[in-house]
């Protein structure tokens, strides 16, 4: 392991910019971990059913605040393909070959997912699980693909968001929730803030990427403005406090998102920028640049399985015919909150198995394709110079 990690260290360009893949990590372990804190399986009259404990202890809002990190990955998104497609285009790489190389690792796990759940679904309606109970993980499960369609639809957008000042689409996000909420339109109207509210973290991004947000007075500014008009949107105009959906409440700010969400991202995209040069320093060290290096390697694999591996733990406790406190209780009071803490290194040693059986998938995405060292990855299995250099 310590060779593993001065490999990956020294193979590391200089130019390139630890602090960015620090926050992708961050921003996928906020997810991860948001998932598991705010999601419960219940089981009640032989079905299981998802619930929130948001939606019994609103007091919990909070939470939401600290692992809702989806604009942090879109700021990264940004960032990350506007400098890809300047250098394509530098190296006379068209538009197509330069997009299907950006989405291919994307999609590639996706197929695992669904296929592995397509017999999944199959085998459990086989065995006489009830529709509903089917439906409800499923859902659990397919749910974080919407962000991929987003991000997808993002990327393929870079060539105009790398021109577009963030503020054209927050103006969009601001004037959908005027007139939805203000004057009572309708409600299908919010969803053009899926594109449009996702657009300004991600041309906040390709803005950065060519040199558009200099200093940390930025930083601040995005932190203070974004901080105080959330804020000012909750305590005022009426806007959820929860930067999650919560079930049963009569807006959501994230399904569709909403101008509060957008000014939360805001906020979060300054304190990403402001963390970037202590991020820098602290990654000067192997053991902790490998880590990181490591996490980015799979990073797609880790969130497409994370709510499987939680699925397949609560699955696995119902075999003894015991319910769990933390587990399979509804999320009604702090013993329960307490209890899935206890349970969140089980989830990770779960997916630490589903992530052993699937790497491939990503890791793989450009199988049998030369690389800058020469090698190629043979039968799904990449050497370890291989793994070094992409990490």
């Amino acid at each position: 392991m310590r060779d593993l990690v001065r490999r990956i260290d020294s193979a590391t360009p200089p130019e390139r910019d630890r602090a960015i893949d620090a926050l992708r990590a961050f921003a996928i372990l906020g997810v991860v971990l948001g998932h598991w804190l705010v999601t419960a399986l219940v089981a009640d009259s032989g079905t299981v059913r998802a619930a929130s404990p948001l939606h019994y202890l609103p007091q919990l809002a909070p939470i939401s605040w600290v692992f809702q990190t989806l604009a942090v990955f879109f700021l990264v998104g940004g960032q990350v393909a506007a400098k890809s497609y300047a250098s394509a285009r530098a190296r006379g790489t068209g538009y197509p070959r330069w997009l299907r190389s950006r989405l291919a690792r994307l999609f590639r796990p996706v197929a695992a997912v669904l296929a592995v759940w397509a017999v999944a679904a199959g085998v459990m309606l086989a065995s006489g699980a009830g529709y509903d109970t089917v439906h409800a993980l499923f859902r659990l499960v397919l749910s974080p693909l919407w962000f991929l369609l987003v991000f997808a639809a993002l990327t393929a957008a870079t060539p105009v968001a790398a021109r577009l000042h963030p503020l054209w689409p927050l103006a969009v996000v601001l004037y959908v929730d005027l007139f939805r909420f203000g004057f009572g339109g309708p409600e299908w109207l919010g969803w053009i803030n899926v594109a449009a509210g996702w657009l300004v973290p991600y041309c906040l991004g390709a803005a950065w990427a060519r040199g558009g947000l200099p200093g940390p007075r930025t930083g601040w500014a995005l932190l203070a403005g974004g901080a105080a008009a959330t804020a000012a949107l909750i305590l005022f105009a009426g806007y959820p406090a929860s930067m999650v959906g919560v079930p049963g409440a009569a807006v959501s700010n994230l399904n569709p998102p909403t101008l509060a969400a957008v000014t939360f991202g805001l906020a979060q995209c300054g304190a990403a920028l402001l963390l970037t040069g202590p991020l820098r320093r602290w990654l000067r060290r192997p053991t902790a640049w490998a880590a990181v290096a490591l996490l980015n390697l799979s990073a797609m694999t880790v969130f497409l399985w994370h709510q499987t591996a939680m699925i397949a733990v609560t699955a696995l406790g119902l075999l003894g015919g015991n319910v769990l406190p933390g587990l399979h209780t509804v999320p009604d009071g702090s013993g329960w909150v307490l209890a899935r803490l206890a349970w969140l290194p089980v989830f990770a040693v779960a997916l630490l198995v589903c992530w052993a059986a699937f790497r491939t998938y990503e890791i793989t995405a450009h199988k049998g394709r030369p690389r800058p060292s020469g090698r190629i990855v043979r039968e799904g299995r990449p050497d370890r110079e291989e793994v070094v250099r992409r990490a």
